[in-house]
């Protein structure tokens, strides 16, 4: 079976937890905010930063309430799996728009749970029991661009 190669990068097992937690986040986004997922992100092991845009900026309740929700999530300790499908099957159910042009046929699904599912070709967890706890440590918003930065660790 062909398969793409992720960049060494996220290939690195100490970055597996927050790589993890970023999918949480982006699957909360949607469900709080009807938003798409993060349209830019930079993960790393201590700290990470995830764009995303938005009607209007976030309010801090709004911002507390999902910390609380990527937590509530982090604390169910689901099983994190992986599956394999062809790119015609995948058409359906995800965003296609990132997958590089000379992509394989196959592709490779990452699901956390019962809560997301989305291509991707980097390393998880096995469980997100793994992760800790999820802190947004600060954010902005460009009025212009209509984009909500958000930075955050995991503790």
């Amino acid at each position: 079976m062909e398969m793409n190669q992720a960049a060494p990068k996220f290939q690195d097992a100490s970055i597996a937890p927050m790589h993890t937690t970023e999918h949480i986040i982006n699957q909360t986004m949607i469900r709080q905010f009807g938003c798409g997922r993060s349209v830019s992100a930079h993960i790393e092991r201590r700290k990470s930063k995830l764009d995303y845009h938005l009607a209007s900026c976030p309010t801090e309740e709004e911002v507390k309430k999902l910390e609380k929700a990527v937590n509530e999530v982090i604390a169910r300790h689901l099983p994190v799996t992986t599956e394999f499908i062809a790119q015609e099957e995948a058409e359906g159910r995800f965003d296609m728009q990132r997958l590089p042009d000379d992509a394989s046929e196959t592709v490779r699904i990452v699901k956390v749970g019962d809560y997301d599912e989305c291509l991707c070709i980097g390393v998880h967890v096995a469980n997100t029991s793994e992760i800790g706890t999820f802190k947004i440590i600060s954010h902005d918003w460009d009025e212009e661009a209509k984009r909500w930065r958000m930075r955050f660790k995991l503790v």
